[in-house]
Parts: structure tokens; C-alpha cells; sequence
């Protein structure tokens, strides 16, 4: 479990992805490749994603859960595919703006 926060960095222990939380809030099991993230810079990488955790985390873009509650940008590419709870994070779509006539 983490405590997800605004500005907060994570790695994962099984590829090279790293994250940065954009909103959340509260202890969270956030996992990458299917085994716990942990803070930036504090693990070097051990393992390979777990099988049906393996789609791949892309640079730059904005994951997020179907409530959408939880808000993360993705700083490094990798392997493992980034879940919350055990609910998979899906990549957020862009907000469409109105029409200026």
C-alpha cells in the first residue's frame, strides 16, 4: 500500500515504468507488472511482469480508473501494466472542449 498524493513519484520493481500521482488520495495498493510500485529511486528492477499484467505502460500518457479517482502520468515507459485495488488504470481519454462560434 502507498499513500497517493499529488506529486508523488513511484517505480516499478519488474520494468522500467515510473509514474507521478496527478490525483488521488489515501492508502492505495498500487502495482506495476503485477507486484507493488514503490517510491522513486528507492528499488532497482527484479523480476518480469507477471503474464496478465503485461501490456505495457506508454511515455507521457495519463492512466486513471473508471471512477476517476485515482490520476497518474506516466514518466517512464516499460513492460508491466499499472493498477489500482486490483482495478487495471486505463489510459485517460482527452476532454473535449466547446465550440467557440
Amino acid at each position: 500500500m502507498v499513500d497517493l498524493k499529488a506529486g508523488a513519484r513511484f517505480q516499478s520493481t519488474v520494468c522500467t515504468t515510473e509514474v507521478i500521482v496527478v490525483k488521488g488520495a489515501g492508502e492505495v495498493d498500487l502495482t506495476c507488472g503485477g507486484a507493488p510500485m514503490v517510491a522513486a529511486g528507492t528499488a532497482s528492477i527484479d523480476g518480469s511482469p507477471a503474464a496478465g499484467a503485461a501490456e505495457g505502460t506508454q511515455l507521457g500518457k495519463r492512466y486513471g480508473n473508471e471512477a476517476g479517482t485515482i490520476e497518474i502520468l506516466a514518466t517512464k515507459a516499460g513492460d508491466g501494466s499499472v493498477a489500482a485495488d486490483g482495478e487495471a488504470l486505463v489510459i485517460a481519454q482527452a476532454k473535449t472542449l466547446p465550440a467557440s462560434d
